[in-house]
């Protein structure tokens, strides 16, 4: 007997029209769980509207999104009610607070506020954000709120929209170690977009390029590790052939 194989998305015949243009039209893509998968694309390539989708920040025009084989909940209203195991650094909640930041970090986190603190607001030109109202800062620092938030929840399934877009390097390789950590260490289902692979081929297991909303390609990362949180991983080793007189080679994850 055939097992199915077990997906954190799975989209079939996608489709989202803004009036007479179409933003996305995406015949299959399968997510599965404990991977890294990078969205490449141009400006106007569908990268935010597919996020938007998968968060249930917004609905399809047609076809069907699947999270755990099932389609997202909506309620009374209408409005797509999304797991709460699913974390989206784009936070719509979040950019309209007026609270300040580390109100809004107290609520969230509680006992774990001060952590937080010393480890992003303690020096630099973020120290000035703490205090400050979220609806007053600007979207460079809402993005990088979004992507403090994102490394704190552990989520189930970590949602990024332009990944890396106001980070020096500095910056942007801190988060991809934190990123990469939750991955290997949690098993967290990682979804980044960016503009180009620059960054996220180094990490990314899977790069889904997108072109005026189709799928052009979709390759490996070059660094493609495996992951021992990931079913998937764990029964493909089990089914490994091994050599004569040869182990199979297994790169550990760092810790």
């Amino acid at each position: 007997m055939n097992q199915t194989k077990r997906l954190i998305f799975k989209l079939a015949g996608l489709e989202k029209s803004f009036g007479t243009y179409n933003a996305l039209k995406v015949s299959k893509l399968e997510i599965h769980p404990g991977t890294i998968y990078g969205i490449i694309g141009t400006v106007g390539s569908g990268k935010s509207t597919l996020l938007n989708i998968l968060a249930g920040v917004e609905s399809q025009t047609s076809g069907t999104i699947l999270y755990d084989d099932q389609v997202y909940k909506k309620n009374w209203f209408g409005k797509i009610a999304p797991p709460s195991d699913v974390f989206y650094s784009r936070n719509l909640e979040l950019s309209s607070s007026s609270q300040t930041i580390s109100g809004y970090v107290l609520s969230k986190f509680g006992k774990k506020k001060n952590v937080i603190e010393n480890r992003y607001f303690n020096e630099g030109s973020f120290k000035n954000l703490w205090n400050r109202k979220i609806k007053d800062v600007s979207p460079g620092e809402i993005n990088w709120l979004g992507m403090i938030l994102a490394c704190e929840v552990d989520p189930r399934v970590l949602l990024i929209d332009d990944y890396g877009v106001y980070f020096n390097n500095s910056m942007e390789k801190d988060f991809r170690n934190q990123i990469t950590k939750m991955n290997r260490t949690l098993g967290t289902t990682i979804v980044l977009s960016a503009s180009n692979d620059n960054s996220l081929k180094h990490f990314a297991s899977v790069l889904v390029y997108l072109d005026h909303g189709h799928i052009s390609k979709i390759r490996p990362g070059v660094s493609r590790k495996p992951n021992r949180n990931n079913r998937n991983y764990k029964t493909s080793l089990n089914k490994r052939p091994n050599k004569s007189n040869q182990k199979p080679k297994v790169n550990k994850p760092k810790s």
